[in-house]
């Protein structure tokens, strides 16, 4: 794709409100320093200088809408962003609230976690490129290892050909119309069951309650998700290989700015 010739309309949903209790500490994972920055800035930089990227709604915890656009504004990431939307409580609550939100031009909707530190440039524009004949799609990596399903009981009841096995990470990119209908049938069905429904990703969402088929495409190993203690020693590792994008600064204090809230 010329992006010089089309300029794609595509939102990002950078999702920045959980509280990543698996890290451990009193501090949401988003705001952990990785480099010098809280974690979530590494993702917005790369979408936010991304030519396939139009648009930002970053979604935040409640209350903390004005410190991240402090934390924005500080690190020259502000003028992609649109709004900052409150999170909800479950991760599909977030991404609902910001596919709500998004009230301009869009066609295409890039979800992303901001665990996910290391996403390129390039993987961006290769999931513009199947986007647009697939109508959804997420990357994604081969399994290294083989996996075993269990049944109820922890025993391995199948264990599926690895070469047919695939591990999914985020950005999952849609259509637009397509994945906002898709969450809103999904909210219906909640409603519905009470609340008792299994969604661990938007691709299950548009699989589930829009019958498309989601293209998986090759992303990197690099881009691992931070979710516990030993990941941040991978993502250290990594940002050393690599190199900061960001230059020296003061580091924000989350406890300071919450107390002094």
């Amino acid at each position: 794709m010329d992006f010089n010739k089309k300029k794609p309309h595509c939102t990002a949903i950078l999702l920045a409100a959980g509280q990543g209790s698996r890290m451990g500490g009193e501090i949401p994972k988003h705001y952990i320093d990785l480099g010098g920055v809280p974690m979530m800035m590494h993702s917005l930089r790369v979408l936010t200088e991304s030519e396939v990227i139009s648009d930002i709604v970053l979604v935040v915890p409640s209350g903390d809408e004005e410190y991240c656009a402090h934390l924005c504004a500080k690190h020259n990431l502000s003028r992609k962003i649109r709004v900052f939307k409150e999170g909800g409580a479950a991760r599909y609550d977030s991404v609902y609230n910001g596919l709500m939100a998004i009230k301009w031009h869009c066609d295409y909707v890039f979800i992303h976690d901001c665990a996910r530190p290391f996403i390129k440039e390039q993987n961006l524009k290769d999931l513009f490129d199947e986007v647009c004949v697939h109508k959804a799609c997420v990357a994604a990596v081969p399994a290294k290892d083989t996996v075993k399903i269990s049944n109820t009981d922890g025993f391995v009841d199948r264990t599926p050909v690895r070469s047919s096995v695939w591990i999914v990470q985020t950005p999952q990119v849609f259509e637009c119309s397509l994945i906002t209908e898709a969450y809103r049938r999904m909210k219906e069905d909640l409603q519905a069951h009470d609340g008792a429904l299994t969604i661990t990703d938007d691709a299950m969402v548009a699989e589930r309650y829009s019958n498309c088929r989601v293209k998986l495409v090759m992303a990197s190993y690099r881009n691992i998700k931070v979710t516990t203690p030993e990941d941040m020693i991978t993502a250290e590792a990594l940002l050393e290989i690599e190199g900061s994008p960001f230059a020296e600064t003061e580091a924000s204090s989350y406890v300071e700015a919450r107390a002094g809230a």
